[in-house]
């Protein structure tokens, strides 16, 4: 498979991260904060009473040698992990179920985190990153505490070089290319490209692709601000 602008970049181990959490109600010790080649948090290394070892996604204020649990009845503190059901409203949370037992897939990367509005019946209300509003089981779990390494959107990349230890080669820009080659390619002198779209001539820029028929638009309850 060739893949555009992708290739070279540096070797890296992959972590397993363990997103689940689902060792619940046994306590795990913080035994190291690390940085992860593969995400833009960093990862803490927890020891189990058991002897397990497994990584989680590592929230802000996490110290090393702290107790962290997961599962109903945890306290509300930070690097535990507990169902919507359990967390006080207002709490600022990270690494959201969006299906019970699915895993942690929202609020994961550096520095983000969503905000538990309401609760009403079996559902919960929360902000989430985007700024949309939405609704989420309760039974779903989230973990306390926004994800560390705030800091990552302040660094400057400084070279070009750095770009191609991540992995990322050069970019050809669309108002560069042939009309046979992309819908903004061509023109006499140096054309504006037209209206902004894909490769394929899907518009972008505001256009709105998402499907006004997609089941999930009904637990939305804010749309994200633009």
């Amino acid at each position: 498979m060739t893949i555009r602008y992708k290739g070279g970049g540096h070797k890296r181990r992959y972590r397993v991260i363990d997103f689940k959490r689902d060792k619940h109600s046994i306590a795990a010790e913080v035994k190291s904060i690390q940085y992860d080649p593969n995400r833009s948090a960093f990862i803490a290394l927890l020891e189990y009473t058991d002897g397990e070892k497994r990584y989680m996604v590592a929230p802000n204020g996490l110290q090393v040698g702290q107790q962290v649990f997961s599962g109903a009845g945890s306290a509300p503190e930070i690097g535990n992990t507990l169902p919507l059901s359990e967390i006080p409203l207002g709490t600022i949370i990270s690494c959201i179920e969006l299906r019970p037992g699915q895993g942690a897939v929202m609020a994961r990367s550096a520095g983000t985190f969503a905000q538990l509005m309401a609760r009403d019946g079996k559902y919960a209300t929360m902000k989430l990153p985007s700024g949309e509003t939405r609704m989420i089981l309760v039974n779903c779990l989230a973990t306390i505490g926004a994800v560390s390494n705030s800091d990552h959107q302040l660094i400057v990349s400084g070279k070009a070089g750095r770009s191609r230890w991540l992995g990322r080669r050069p970019r050809t820009r669309p108002v560069a290319m042939n009309p046979v080659d992309h819908p903004m390619g061509g023109g006499e002198g140096r054309a504006s490209g037209g209206h902004p779209r894909s490769r394929k001539g899907m518009p972008a820029k505001g256009f709105r692709t998402r499907s006004r028929t997609k089941d999930s638009n009904r637990y939305i309850v804010e749309r994200r601000k633009k």
